[in-house]
């Protein structure tokens, strides 16, 4: 990809369902890289779990070879990502059950098998697993789209995902609404969509502000921050108050709790939002 050198995609028109659409084959390296570390690491881990698991059927006893060899296959099948370098089968001889002390010379024993192997990687499942590794499609039945814009609107739903879990979170309180008809279901909808297009632009309209004057405000652990959230903002904002009094037939309003971080916050969104609290 010309305008992102972080990817490489093919791309190709198909015809699904009736519509024309363009497929497009992505393949992100940093994902890659990560994904094929985090292999690496699992891979270790799985080696060293199947090396303790065939020391235990190493001490299982066997009556013949194919039971031997069908138990060996069966225990190599647990484990995909490894694969037997060496095996082998071992006699050994033993007493009835129940028997002890010293052996005689003519005494009748059992054959028993036991398996002997050692085991590797198997290389050809970790190649199988890292070709796909890093690589996403996205489909789009606007033809006229590039690879690179459908990238763009890709990483941009980020934005409305984030929005609609904040939307389905606590702060609505959608749990304790009950409603049946359908037009009502609608209208909240709507209404619950407006007041996250209102706090997506509080927010833009903050953010930008910030970054315009070179100003932060802290953040959840106290730490300067020129990227708040519009949640977190309105949680400073709680406590609040207006206080009416009257005294002589006059009335007087005052703000209660302000700080200089709610000034702070208000003289940076403009003049409009001071004027409410002055």
């Amino acid at each position: 990809m010309k305008s992102d050198e972080r990817y490489s995609f093919y791309q190709t028109f198909v015809e699904y369902g009736g519509v024309k659409q363009k497929w497009v084959l992505l393949l992100s390296h940093k994902m890659k890289e990560k994904k094929e570390a985090t292999l690496t690491r699992k891979l270790e881990k799985e080696l060293e779990k199947a090396e303790k698991s065939l020391k235990k059927l190493a001490g299982d006893d066997f009556f013949c070879e194919e039971d031997a060899l069908k138990a060996a296959e069966k225990w190599i099948a647990d484990f995909p990502s490894v694969l037997f370098e060496k095996v082998d089968l071992k006699t050994i001889k033993k007493r009835e059950a129940g028997k002890r002390g010293r052996i005689y010379k003519d005494e009748k024993l059992k054959t028993c098998y036991r398996i002997d192997g050692i085991i590797k990687v198997n290389d050809a499942f970790v190649l199988n697993e890292m070709e796909k590794m890093g690589l996403f499609i996205l489909a789009s039945n606007d033809i006229r789209l590039s690879p690179e814009e459908m990238l763009k609107y890709y990483k941009g739903q980020d934005k409305v995902e984030k929005g609609f879990r904040f939307l389905k979170s606590d702060t609505f309180s959608i749990s304790k609404v009950y409603l049946k008809n359908k037009s009502r279901i609608e209208a909240l909808t709507m209404i619950m969509v407006l007041c996250l297009m209102i706090y997506a632009i509080a927010e833009w309209k903050l953010r930008t502000k910030l970054e315009e004057e070179n100003e932060t405000v802290p953040d959840q652990k106290g730490k300067p921050t020129k990227r708040p959230t519009m949640r977190w903002i309105f949680f400073k904002f709680q406590g609040i108050t207006e206080l009416i009094t009257q005294k002589k037939g006059k009335t007087k309003s005052e703000i209660l709790n302000m700080e200089e971080i709610h000034w702070k916050i208000l003289r940076l969104m403009g003049e409009e939002y001071e004027n409410i609290y002055l």
